[in-house]
């Protein structure tokens, strides 16, 4: 615990988006490798990527930084899986270090990119138009466009896999938590891939002109995280789930490595503290 807790001090979206200029865990890759069933993981030390595939195609969740595609597609190749196979593209939410990849992605697979309502004329003005960051240059991504617009609850099929959008804004005004199920030695799994449940030390909690309803936003999903059923625990940053001490079980042989429903209990109730510890400040202040 106390290791994801430096991990995410130093190198999450919680605490400095800048940081992926320097920080070499961004852009190191990690073998890839299959968590269960029919979900592999194709990211980096610390932007969390992963295949999800099916006979009749493949969906990738999260394109990360605009050097990542070259990252990814070597690690959905060293599985086995070709690169145009990737049919659907996701995200978890809309902000540089996790869809700023989209563009060369999309180009290069022709993949339909579906996104979260609001988080929409984020990615498709680059960056330009998120509530937070958008007057900073720093924090503009390549344009994409989007080809479905998703919206809370909908699902995404292909091949008979389904995952489940649940929107869960704060992070960003279209956060998407996603979930699935996988059949891992003919056991279901209940997998939830977190989309960020971070409060920046530059947000507005309370009266964000650009953001009314961000506390509510923040508060609902705690709720929604709260709920979902969770065997596999994952997200959209590695130390979320302490991938680096969970890959090196896995490697030891403990394929049920990331079976982890009391870690996203813990990691939940931790994020709902840092909000409401950072709204009370700003209601005081």
């Amino acid at each position: 615990m106390l290791g994801r807790i430096c991990l995410l001090a130093v190198c999450a979206l919680g605490l400095s988006l800048g940081a992926h200029a320097v920080d070499p865990t961004w852009t190191r890759a990690v073998p890839p490798f299959r968590i269960a069933g029919n979900l592999y993981y194709v990211g980096s030390e610390e932007l969390a990527a992963f295949l999800v595939t099916t006979p009749q195609g493949d969906i990738l969740i999260n394109s990360n930084l605009p050097s990542s595609a070259a990252q990814i597609r070597q690690s959905v190749e060293k599985l086995g899986f070709h690169w145009p196979d990737i049919k659907i593209l996701l995200i978890s939410h809309a902000h540089f270090d996790h869809a700023a990849g989209s563009a060369a992605i999309l180009r290069q697979t022709h993949a339909k990119y579906e996104v979260m309502d609001a988080d929409v004329p984020v990615i498709e003005s680059g960056g330009r138009d998120d509530f937070a960051l958008g007057r900073e240059s720093q924090y503009w991504f390549p344009r994409a466009h989007v080809d479905r617009v998703l919206h809370d609850g909908d699902a995404v099929s292909l091949g008979g896999t389904v995952l489940i959008a649940h929107k869960t804004a704060g992070h960003t005004k279209g956060t998407v938590t996603w979930t699935m199920e996988v059949n891992e030695a003919g056991k279901i799994e209940h997998v939830v891939i977190v989309g960020s449940p971070n409060v920046l030390d530059s947000y507005k909690l309370v009266n964000n002109k650009a953001y009314p309803q961000i506390a509510a936003d923040f508060r609902h999903q705690f709720e929604v995280l709260k709920a979902l059923p969770c065997d596999i625990f994952l997200g959209a940053h590695a130390s979320y789930f302490d991938l680096k001490e969970k890959y090196a079980r896995w490697q030891a042989g403990d394929k049920g490595a990331f079976v982890d429903p009391a870690g996203y209990k813990a990691f939940v109730a931790e994020k709902q503290r840092d909000f409401e510890g950072a709204l009370k400040k700003q209601t005081k202040n």
